[in-house]
C-alpha cells in the first residue's frame, strides 16, 4: 500500500495516477471528501488538525508526502510532524518527501519551512527519501498571468533566473522512488533542461499568449534571500535532467505560438 498526501494536487494527482497504473494499492489523503476513483482509495483527513490521519496511514508501507501550502507555509512543519507521528504508530513506513533546490541556502520563508521539514524527516527515525527539484513550469506561468493583468509596463526583478521543470517528469521520478526497493535518503537533485532569465521567460509567455507589453528589469531583489536567488542557489544546472522546455510547456498550455 502506498499513501499519497495531497493526492488531489498539482503533483500528487499525477503521482497517484502513475502508481495506480503500475499496479500499486494507492491511497490518497485529501482535506475534502472525494468520489471514489478507479485505482485510488480516498481518505478524508487534515494534516493541520490531525483529523483522519491515523486512519489514512494505517497499513501504508510507503508514504509520498506531496501535501504543502505555500500560502500558509507555517502549517507545513506541524503537518509533517503529525504525519511522522502517525507513521511511527503504524511501524516504520518509507517516507518520501518532495522539496526544493536551494532550501538550505536561501533564507526565504517558504524555503526555510521546507528545509525544516527535511530535517524533521531526517531525524524522525523513519526510512526516508528526499528529492529536491527546481520550480514547476506552472509557478512562473501563474505569476506571469497575474503580472500581465496589471496595465502598463511589466516590471521584473533584475538578475533573476529560473530552471523550470515539468511536473509530470517530477511525478515520474517520485513514482519510481516509491516503487523502488527501499529508501535512498537524499537523492540527486532534479532540474529542468534550461536556465533562463526572468525576462526571457516573460517574453516567451507574452508571445505564447499573443500579448504585447513593454518589459522592464529595473531593480534586483532585496535582502539575503534576493542575493541567494541572484547567485543561483535555487538552480541545479549540473542536474538538468528534465526534457520538456518552458517554450514547449507554453505551446501546450496556451497554444498561440
Amino acid at each position: 500500500m502506498i499513501l499519497v498526501t495531497g493526492a488531489g494536487g498539482t503533483l500528487g494527482r499525477p503521482v497517484a495516477r502513475l502508481l495506480a497504473e503500475a499496479g500499486a494499492d494507492v491511497h490518497g489523503l485529501s482535506r475534502r471528501a472525494r468520489e471514489p476513483e478507479p485505482g485510488l482509495t480516498w481518505h478524508k483527513g487534515d494534516l493541520w488538525t490531525g483529523e483522519g490521519v491515523d486512519a489514512a496511514v494505517e497499513g501504508a508501507e510507503t508514504i509520498v508526502h506531496c501535501a504543502s501550502d505555500p500560502l500558509h507555509s507555517r502549517r507545513d512543519l506541524p503537518a509533517a510532524r503529525r504525519l511522522i507521528e502517525a507513521a511511527r504508530r503504524q511501524g516504520a513506513p518509507h517516507l518520501i518527501y518532495i522539496s526544493i533546490v536551494g532550501v538550505d541556502k536561501i533564507p526565504f520563508g517558504y524555503y526555510r519551512t521546507k528545509h525544516a521539514v527535511e530535517r524533521l524527516i531526517e531525524e524522525s527515525g523513519l526510512p526516508y527519501t528526499i528529492l529536491r527539484t527546481t520550480q514547476f513550469h506552472t509557478l512562473p506561468d501563474m505569476v506571469f498571468n497575474v503580472l500581465t493583468k496589471i496595465p502598463g509596463v511589466a516590471l521584473l526583478p533584475k538578475g533573476l533566473r529560473d530552471q523550470p521543470i515539468d511536473v509530470a517528469e517530477v511525478a515520474q521520478r517520485l513514482a519510481g522512488l516509491a516503487l523502488a526497493a527501499g529508501p535512498a535518503r537524499r537523492v540527486d537533485d532534479m532540474g529542468g533542461p534550461e536556465v533562463l532569465t526572468a525576462e526571457e521567460m516573460l517574453r516567451d509567455y507574452l508571445k505564447a499568449r499573443g500579448l504585447r507589453r513593454p518589459v522592464r528589469v529595473p531593480l534586483p531583489l532585496p535582502g539575503r534571500a534576493g542575493r541567494g536567488f541572484r547567485e543561483g542557489h535555487h538552480l541545479t544546472p549540473e542536474h538538468a535532467v528534465g526534457e520538456r522546455t518552458w517554450r514547449q510547456f507554453l505551446d501546450e498550455a496556451h497554444g498561440h505560438r
